[in-house]
């Protein structure tokens, strides 16, 4: 080969070079500047809702019970694929705190606001829930495994009818409420979610996200797969002087996993709750009071905490007034009424009410705008089939 052609081929190589650089530096600076965007995190059991209308055959054929939320047996599994075959089936991204994060993404309405980990499989559903979080405008840096499937929560909806649901199973909040709409029968198999380690948060990308967040928020649920996860989370949080956001989720939560629970109170800023929650949790650390605002004040001042001010206990009944209790003090916010012929779906209440207040909060609202928030994200949910986030939210906060 030529001289000349040695030298031609050396300035191509070059210019390729420089070329390639200028093109990693942009795609590096775009990523920064997404990442310094993100100002809340969460971090929990992503799950991909596989929504459809099935006839009361395929409830049969399962063998699942009408109105009912179960986990998924061997005998289940089959179910996921035919739902996907279906001509009406939907995808939502979902799991308890990707819920939330999606809800204060929305009412957000700030691109790149939000950030979520969680463990799902480099599978097809892996990739649309994927797809589904982006599109919601969610921020997701994704523990990947392949030895299971990513997991998947089937959303079984059956002609309306006047029904009781009750999710008294695990990983879904209690409820009892009757009322006429369409039946969700929902069967959870989570599969990667139960796979992630803690070790992805020492990754590069996740130490980005997590000194750029303000906030950081889990559910409950979390703690069965990660604890180790959501105490380093927490501890950065406190040593960051950053809020740190936390969730009952269910009452197995705060009785059998009492001891995780426990361990991240002394580090919260916020902890959410229902009324059965709080009452199991006074039952399983002895604390007792015959009213729940009672019970609230009690817990409230009955746990040490390592940050200067104490936490605040939110604690919603459902139509009934929110409660926030914070070192002894309780105070009572209404909640407007829904007429009840415009509730379609209960599912992913409790998940909206903090996607709202979070909202709120990372803007350093009032507590009041914070609850007003909250209360409207629920009420948005419950008029929906699922948990979709359509068009843009009005809410506007009224001063009492």
């Amino acid at each position: 080969m030529s001289r000349a052609a040695l030298h031609l081929i050396d300035e191509l190589l070059g210019l390729i070079g420089h070329v390639s650089a200028r093109f990693s530096s942009g795609t590096s600076r775009k990523g920064e500047e997404a990442v310094s965007k993100i100002r809340i995190l969460g971090i929990g059991n992503p799950l991909l809702d596989i929504s459809s209308a099935v006839p009361k055959a395929f409830l049969e054929k399962y063998d699942i019970r009408s109105g009912n939320a179960i986990l998924a047996e061997e005998k289940h599994l089959p179910m996921y694929d035919e739902l996907a075959q279906l001509p009406a089936v939907e995808y939502i991204a979902g799991g308890s705190t990707l819920n939330t994060i999606r809800v204060t993404q929305w009412m957000l309405q700030e691109e790149g606001a939000t950030a979520y980990f969680g463990c799902i499989a480099d599978d097809k559903y892996g990739n649309i829930l994927e797809k589904c979080a982006k599109d919601d405008g969610v921020f997701c840096h994704f523990m990947k495994v392949d030895d299971v499937a990513t997991g998947t929560c089937a959303v079984c909806i059956t002609d309306k009818e006047r029904y009781s649901m009750q999710y008294t199973h695990l990983h879904f909040s209690f409820f009892c409420f009757f009322f006429w709409g369409h039946v969700m029968s929902l069967v959870a198999n989570l599969s990667a979610a139960n796979k992630f380690h803690v070790s992805h948060l020492d990754d590069s990308l996740a130490q980005e996200i997590l000194n750029s967040a303000q906030i950081v928020y889990s559910a409950g649920f979390f703690l069965t797969v990660s604890p180790e996860s959501a105490l380093l989370c927490a501890e950065h949080c406190l040593a960051n002087n950053k809020i740190y956001a936390m969730n009952f989720s269910a009452e197995f939560i705060v009785s059998i996993f009492k001891d995780r629970v426990l361990a991240l109170i002394p580090y919260a800023t916020h902890i959410f709750t229902n009324e059965n929650e709080v009452k199991k949790f006074g039952e399983a650390n002895h604390i007792h009071c015959t009213s729940v605002a009672g019970l609230a004040s009690k817990i409230s001042v009955s746990f040490q905490s390592k940050r200067k001010n104490k936490f605040s206990l939110i604690v919603t009944q459902g139509a009934d007034s929110v409660l926030i209790a914070r070192d002894g003090q309780v105070k009572e916010y209404p909640v407007k009424k829904l007429p009840l012929e415009k509730i379609v779906d209960l599912n992913g209440a409790g998940d909206a009410f903090v996607g709202g207040y979070l909202s709120r909060l990372v803007q350093g609202k009032s507590e009041e705008e914070c609850v007003q928030a909250a209360c409207y994200a629920a009420q948005f949910i419950i008029q929906t089939s699922g948990t979709k986030l359509t068009g843009k939210p009005n809410f506007v906060h009224s001063a009492n």
